[in-house]
């Protein structure tokens, strides 16, 4: 069981992406990681954190930097995957925190990139899917992307949408508002 079972973290990466195909040789690659941590007990959001990755099989897209904000020299100055996955478990202690992120992609990204650079997967095995605790609390017939969930609960869209620590702190409102209508996973505060 985690030290602070009340706690957790609420991740959102964004990657390198294109308008259609990646070009020959590139593919996807975390290059922000963006980390609420959220008090699920006072049910207040405690800290945001931001992680920039310099990538290391691909170049960020005109396309990338038109959706997501950040540039090549931007991430250029970041850290490497496997140091960023060091700091998220040293310093964020992912492997012992509950997290949760806004669908399967965070999770998925991270462990087929974790696979392809054999880099130790930095969290435990307490994720949730937000997105799916969000539909089925709200009775919607499909799952919405972050600032649509963010409309139906009528929660205001803080920072810029498809920054990963602004999109974090925007998920981890949700996450709160499931909470406070009791439709957050049991177990997790």
């Amino acid at each position: 069981m985690a030290a602070d079972p009340h706690l957790l973290n609420v991740i959102d990466v964004e990657a390198t992406c294109w308008q259609g195909q990646p070009p020959p040789g590139q593919v996807s690659e975390i290059i922000e990681i963006g980390l609420t941590v959220v008090d699920l007990r006072a049910g207040e959001r405690l800290a945001k954190h931001r992680l920039l990755v310099r990538p290391a099989r691909s170049q960020v897209s005109p396309f990338c930097t038109e959706l997501a904000g950040l540039t090549q020299a931007e991430v250029d100055g970041g850290l490497s995957f496997r140091e960023a996955c060091r700091q998220l478990a040293a310093r964020h202690r992912a492997g012992s925190i509950a997290w949760a992120s806004w669908g399967d992609y965070d999770r998925n990204q991270f462990t087929r990139q974790c696979r392809h650079t054999n880099t130790a997967y930095p969290f435990g095995d307490r994720h949730t899917n937000a997105k799916v605790a969000f539909t089925a609390s709200y009775g919607l017939r499909r799952r919405p992307g972050m600032a649509e969930a963010l409309t139906v609960a009528g929660l205001p869209l803080e920072g810029r949408h498809h920054r990963g620590d602004d999109d974090s702190w925007n998920i981890a409102a949700l996450v709160l508002d499931l909470a406070a209508r009791g439709h957050w996973p049991a177990g997790q505060y």
